[in-house]
């Protein structure tokens, strides 16, 4: 099973956020915004700050999907 961040990035549009503005809020290093941008797995920990930043819960900005697939 593969991590698509896809719902996180609609999410940011809904919220008329840039992934920068994402980045500075939620501290998140360049490094995990590249992992996150691939869709790779990142820490509960940074899920948990995006979640805060946004208001959101988990299965707002992530979902597990089949290996080689995509929604």
């Amino acid at each position: 099973m593969g991590v698509s961040y896809k719902r996180l990035w609609k999410l940011l549009i809904d919220k008329d956020m840039k992934k920068r503005d994402l980045k500075e809020a939620a501290n998140l290093s360049p490094s995990l915004m590249s992992s996150l941008n691939q869709d790779k797995s990142v820490t509960v920990n940074t899920l948990s700050r995006i979640c805060r930043v946004l208001d959101c819960r988990i299965e707002d900005i992530m979902e597990f999907v089949p290996d080689g697939t995509e929604e």
